[in-house]
């Protein structure tokens, strides 16, 4: 009788110790779901500047010749559908270099400015 008992307190406790980390578990994941739907904006920002750098890449920086004016205005344009004023203030930078140097120091910020962004 007395080992009947101990096997179901034993048992009960197990459960209970179950319970209670399910329980917890349930409520951290909850506050997990809840931040990660709260900032959809940000994620569909994060998909926009990447893809921005994604186009800068292709036709600036794997150019094999001197970038045409529907390559610049479609870079001008998808730099300010992003509105991040960072980015922007960077790119105006990049386009306004007077030198060769400038031009690739400018583009070094403004690659930083954009991972940053993008994470």
């Amino acid at each position: 009788m007395q080992k009947q008992r101990l096997i179901l307190l034993i048992t009960i406790g197990l459960f209970l110790i179950g319970n209670v980390y399910f329980i917890m578990k349930s409520y951290s994941l909850s506050k997990e779901l809840a931040i990660s739907q709260a900032n959809p904006a940000s994620v569909h920002k994060n998909e926009n500047v990447i893809s921005f750098t994604r186009l800068f890449v292709d036709k600036v920086l794997n150019a094999d010749k001197e970038v045409d004016f529907d390559t610049r205005l479609q870079l001008e344009n998808a730099v300010r559908d992003l509105k991040d004023v960072q980015i922007l203030a960077g790119w105006q930078k990049f386009t306004e270099s007077k030198t060769n140097a400038e031009a690739q120091q400018n583009v070094k910020d403004l690659l930083k400015i954009l991972i940053m962004k993008a994470n």
